[in-house]
């Protein structure tokens, strides 16, 4: 497949990623008595994995996730050459489908990026006041396994046609687990895009929802390489 439709792959990808599942908690998630709350926001979250993992994975593997071309990278899964293209491209989907939702979003009265855009965040910008230690701590582990389980569900060894639903459904389980401490990245190009519109704290914090996602995907990736990989 040629590298520019790859390309493409990742950024209508990423903006589905991001305007599906912060499009439904900057929308949907406390809309006044039918709001979908935290459980309807992991779901949109992981329902846009699952979608373009089975529309579009067939054309550049549906990483979505820099943390996730990272992770594939390490664990031998990704050329090195296409590393930097795919998050370029990754967070340039973020940054546009953030773009859209702000279009759409400030359409009604008493919208206003105060209230947080679905950005990320830590201490007093985390939705229970989890700490930075803590914060770093959930989106390392969190992304750690997220690479677990997609590097599993993608193996040759794996059940063939199911990967999608195993990596949309362990998005939405690390949702539910998560949201409450960092409003959960376990992704950069989903972290940048509302923090660019948001700014003050949200960009001041972005540090850790590029570093610590990538550290668990990384060591995910060599983890997953090491000890269950196929062996000659």
């Amino acid at each position: 497949m040629k590298m520019s439709n790859r390309l493409a792959a990742e950024f209508i990808g990423t903006f589905w990623l991001v305007l599906g599942g912060c499009g439904s908690a900057v929308i949907s998630a406390a809309f006044p008595n039918v709001g979908i709350g935290l459980l309807g926001v992991a779901f949109a979250f992981g329902l846009t994995v699952l979608t373009i993992a089975y529309s579009l994975g067939h054309i550049s593997g549906a990483h979505l996730n820099p943390a996730v071309s990272f992770g594939l990278w390490a664990g031998g899964r990704l050329e090195t050459s296409a590393l930097i293209p795919y998050v370029i491209a990754q967070v340039l989907g973020g940054i546009v489908a953030s773009g859209v939702l702000f279009l759409i979003a400030s359409g009604t009265a008493g919208f206003s990026l105060s209230d947080g855009f679905a950005s990320n965040g830590y201490g007093d910008y985390s939705p229970g006041h989890y700490g930075v230690n803590a914060a770093f701590i959930c989106e390392l582990v969190m992304t750690f396994m997220f690479l677990i389980v997609i590097m599993g569900a993608t193996d040759e060894r794996a059940p063939k046609g199911f990967a999608g639903i195993a990596i949309g459904l362990a998005l939405t389980l690390i949702h539910l687990i998560s949201i409450p401490v960092t409003n959960t990245s376990v992704n950069p190009a989903r972290s940048t895009g509302p923090a660019i519109f948001v700014g003050g704290y949200a960009l001041a914090q972005l540090w850790l929802f590029w570093v610590a996602p990538i550290a668990g995907a990384v060591i995910a990736g060599f983890f997953y390489k090491t000890f269950f990989g196929k062996k000659d």
